[in-house]
């Protein structure tokens, strides 16, 4: 299917790893000018070359709002604009609600908050002057079904929830939408490391049987830029094989 997005401009935080990278590909795939970042040069470069179709890297560290405005600005200065923005970073440390100090929260929301509010601020303008934009950020199955050990990250990307669903409202009828899409397990070399090995799918409650495809993750972000998908807006959709269990 043709996704219409031929030619548009797309900036893609974090892609030199996972499911950015993913994204990147997927985007690139299908016809879309793409810039990603990442903070090492040895993997952004290997990323720029698996990505191929004139992919440009640079540089970056998203995990202030600084720095994501920072790399939003340098990659639609090469771009000569943006059309599509994909929000992407790593999380904060894992603990529990109980054992987190307040003291580790600001920067938690700094890095998963604050930067993905930050890259937008500065797309927005933009995709406003043109009447044409598609934001997807990339966050968390955690938002619905907080992930044990992980309270940092729940509280944060809850926040991220919450601002893109208001985004998403104030810019409807400008021609740019606001999607998220939240990830359970994929199989990434990050869940490779931790796990040693392909992680069980029935253990680990995932009723589809399998782990994620990181592939087939970054065709959904796809969708979500194309032009098929212009009437959706304000979407939170998971993608985790079945394993998020509630009904909303």
């Amino acid at each position: 299917m043709d996704l219409g997005i031929e030619g548009k401009r797309a900036i893609v935080a974090a892609g030199t790893a996972g499911l950015g990278l993913a994204s990147a590909k997927s985007l690139a795939a299908n016809g879309a000018r793409v810039v990603i970042c990442g903070r090492d040069a040895a993997r952004l470069d290997a990323a720029v070359k698996d990505v191929g179709h004139g992919c440009i890297g640079v540089q970056h560290d998203v995990a202030t709002h600084e720095g994501a405005m920072t790399f939003v600005a340098d990659a639609i200065a090469r771009l000569g604009g943006v059309d599509i923005l994909v929000t992407n970073g790593g999380g904060p440390p894992p603990g529990t609600a109980i054992d987190t100090p307040i003291e580790m929260y600001p920067a938690a929301l700094e890095q998963s908050l604050l930067s993905v509010i930050g890259m937008c601020q500065v797309a927005l303008p933009h995709m406003r002057e043109q009447g044409w934009g598609r934001i997807v950020a990339i966050t968390s199955i955690s938002v619905k079904q907080p992930i044990a050990y992980l309270a940092l990250s729940n509280t944060a990307r809850a926040g991220v929830t919450g601002y893109l669903k208001s985004l998403a409202r104030d810019v409807a009828a400008m021609g740019i939408t606001v999607n998220s899409v939240q990830p359970g397990i994929h199989l990434t070399d990050r869940i490779r490391t931790v796990s040693g090995e392909a992680p069980d799918a029935i253990a680990m409650g995932i009723p589809a049987g399998f782990i994620g495809d990181a592939g087939d993750f970054g065709e959904a972000v796809a969708f979500f830029a194309s032009q098929q998908a212009r009437y959706i807006t304000g979407a939170h959709l998971n993608i985790d094989g079945g394993q998020y269990a509630g009904l909303q």
